[in-house]
């Protein structure tokens, strides 16, 4: 099995295409075997069966399915790709390199530890060489050095979950506790996504040769990658691709589309998707770079995309990489800030008490830096939602509502807009004075009423006065209701029932909660 796992390895120097020939053997085009080496080599497979190699008529072992096309014979020096690099001089170390990239294109089965071991290993030792020589480059990498890398990982880290691995991923929204699950493969995709990172990140690297092959293909396929259910994964994938977009500008508005599709496929029709913090944390970095004033697509992108990621049921997931998101945007341009309570009033989570409670976090923390101006513009509809949050039975909504009075630069506000938000909050206070079952939102109640007497006695005096007037007026209506609903039933007991007449029935009383 060893010897005919090396079979695969050209003995002879071969004569390297152009780059445009190299190119256009696509890294991204799947196959199920692993092919020879040699350019005249072909078999087929039969499972993990071993098959003749029409070129050199010896036996060689099939390797397990690959997720890419395996490197082309075109492109791989002929050169023995176990000796070391210390043991070649400097102008061949390329062509070694080359082929031991082109030995790690092959791909086996890790779900079964006994299969393939010497292989495994073998493999495993020269992704480390190369992980090494990559780290301590001194010279430029070629062209077809270039897209050896490329097409070695499209092998290696580019593949499609399976339909059980990825249903299994979406678990309820209530329950957190779940483990995540973790690739077999893990230890060896490790090492490829380190050598991946230290390639990218290379000084050695021309970025005007390295970006026709890291390519919108190659993007869109890493972006891909972001709904594994492994979390060791995505974190490798965040720091790559944030390196991507940081050294490869021509690439920018293409990995800010792409993600953004990804939002919206993930709002709009799926809500299922792994990677959404992660993606988040990327984007907030990227947002904290964005020059002022802000584009007008940068604005759109938070109207259409951040404000409405508030909607999915999973928001805990990602909801505090959202937050630091929005909050960049406010800190470019404050006169956001309506914008986004607006959006939260839109998507406000009347049914989901956790969620509730996430987006009071947020909004406290959007009127700790929000100025006068905005926060006149959304005053009225705001408090209107907090009250119906106060006079919540569900006492951590209730709870989190009225901390919002512990916070000082909420109170400068309010108190500077008391003739507007007094009037809205008094009879929210009242009723959860009078009859609020948790005794620590009773005890916040009385703080904060107190904290309004306190503010301004008069407006709170003519407020009470006003309270109770609606109060008599709502108690004589509803008295003169049920007289007149008394009236109406003693006069259907005396009419007899025949032919279409209908019964008058008591009606139920009923109330709209907020």
């Amino acid at each position: 099995m060893f010897r005919q796992f090396f079979s695969k390895i050209p003995k002879k120097s071969l004569k390297q295409d152009s780059p445009e020939l190299a190119r256009s053997n696509s890294f991204t085009q799947p196959t199920t075997t692993t092919s020879s080496a040699s350019p005249g080599a072909h078999h087929k497979s039969n499972g993990g069966d071993k098959d003749k190699s029409s070129s050199g008529g010896g036996r060689s072992s099939v390797v397990k399915r690959t997720s890419s096309a395996v490197f082309p014979a075109s492109v791989v020096a002929g050169i023995e790709p176990l000796i070391p690099f210390k043991d070649v001089p400097n102008a061949e170390k390329m062509n070694l390199f080359v082929s031991k990239v082109s030995l790690c294109c092959v791909s086996f089965d890790f779900t079964d530890p006994t299969k393939n071991c010497i292989e495994k290993d073998v493999k495993k030792q020269t992704l480390i060489e190369l992980l090494d020589f990559v780290a301590s480059a001194s010279m430029k990498f070629s062209e077809p050095a270039i897209l050896a890398m490329c097409r070695m990982c499209a092998v290696n880290l580019f593949r499609v979950f399976p339909p059980n691995y990825r249903s299994s991923s979406h678990h309820t929204e209530n329950n957190d506790d779940d483990e995540p699950m973790f690739d077999p493969a893990w230890p060896h995709l490790q090492i490829v996504y380190d050598l991946l990172l230290k390639f990218i990140t290379s000084s050695c690297l021309d970025t005007k040769v390295a970006k026709r092959y890291i390519d919108h293909s190659f993007i869109l396929r890493l972006l891909d990658s972001f709904d594994s259910e492994d979390p060791r994964e995505r974190e490798c994938l965040k720091t790559i691709l944030h390196r991507v977009y940081g050294k490869f500008m021509v690439h920018r508005p293409f990995i800010r589309k792409s993600i953004s599709n990804i939002f919206y496929r993930f709002v709009f029709e799926t809500e299922k998707h792994n990677g959404i913090a992660e993606l988040l944390e990327i984007f907030g970095s990227i947002i904290s770079g964005f020059a002022l004033p802000l584009k007008e697509e940068h604005k759109i992108f938070l109207r259409r995309v951040l404000i409405p990621l508030h909607k999915p049921k999973s928001l805990g997931a990602y909801f505090q990489q959202l937050s630091y998101c929005v909050m960049q945007f406010i800190e470019k341009e404050p006169k956001l800030a309506s914008v986004v309570i607006k959006g939260l009033l839109k998507y406000w989570p009347i049914t989901n008490s956790q969620k509730e409670v996430m987006f009071l976090g947020e909004i406290e923390e959007i009127l700790e830096s929000i100025n006068m101006v905005e926060f006149q513009k959304v005053t009225v509809p705001l408090f209107w939602r907090i009250g119906c949050c106060i006079n919540s039975f569900h006492f951590q909504v209730a709870e989190r509502s009225l901390f919002l009075w512990n916070n000082d630069q909420i109170v400068n506000l309010i108190a500077h807009n008391r003739h507007v938000v007094l009037p809205i909050i008094f009879p929210v206070l009242e009723k959860n004075a009078k009859s609020h079952w948790n005794q620590a939102v009773l005890n916040l109640t009385l703080n904060v009423r107190k904290m309004f007497s306190e503010m301004d006695d008069v407006l709170f005096l003519s407020c009470h006065t006003q309270f109770r007037e609606e109060e008599a007026k709502l108690s004589l209506t509803a008295e003169k209701r049920k007289e007149a609903w008394g009236q109406l039933e003693n006069a259907a007991r005396h009419q007899p029932i025949a032919g279409n007449t209908a019964v008058l029935v008591t009606p139920l009383s009923t109330s709209i909660a907020c």
